[in-house]
């Protein structure tokens, strides 16, 4: 009597792996290196999460921004936030360094554990397919460093919030509640 439940056990996972993965949204389809050492990272890896998009600098007057991403990261994660760092060196030459420079000022100075993608470029005429798209979806450029992007799980909206606003403000900490409490 137990083999009979077993085969019906075993065709029933049979049929969860024949099921097809889900497409990665059109959104997440770009790959980027990694910041620590320029492996390539596909960002469909993310999709189901809720993506916090910033492009970052190390000698920014809001490079401070990187404790409360840290923070934001650390506190929200294990509901499925990810914030995705991009360093940029477009505004103001204010991220000169090397991928390695940035990846060692990063980890030193603010313990950053969020993935960080190799240096990108975020302004035209240059703009980075994946940062063309947010654009795009979102009706907003980035003006400066620490602009940042809110991506839903679905990979289909995008919401906007400039370099003033910071990354644990209460308008975008409701934000980031709200895209959580969602379903994919």
């Amino acid at each position: 009597m137990r083999i009979p439940k077993l085969t019906q056990l075993l065709s029933m996972l049979a049929g969860l792996v024949a099921l097809p993965a889900a497409a990665c949204p059109a959104l997440l389809n770009h790959s980027v290196p990694r910041l620590q050492d320029g492996a390539p990272q596909s960002l469909c890896q993310y999709q189901g999460k809720v993506l916090l998009v910033v492009n970052t600098a190390s000698f920014c007057g809001y490079t401070g921004q990187y404790e409360s991403l840290e923070a934001v990261y650390d506190k929200y994660k294990a509901r499925g936030l990810v914030v995705i760092g991009f360093p940029s060196n477009d505004f103001g030459d204010q991220e000169p360094g090397s991928n390695k420079e940035i990846a060692d000022f990063c980890r030193m100075t603010y313990g950053i554990k969020f993935p960080m993608m190799a240096k990108t470029e975020i302004a035209a005429p240059g703009t980075h397919p994946f940062y063309r798209q947010l654009i795009a979806k979102s009706g907003a450029a980035p003006k400066w460093n620490f602009h940042k992007y809110l991506i839903d799980r679905g990979g289909n909206r995008v919401d906007s919030f400039g370099t003033v606003i910071a990354p644990d403000s209460p308008g975008l900490i409701a934000q980031i509640e709200r895209r959580l409490a969602e379903k994919p």
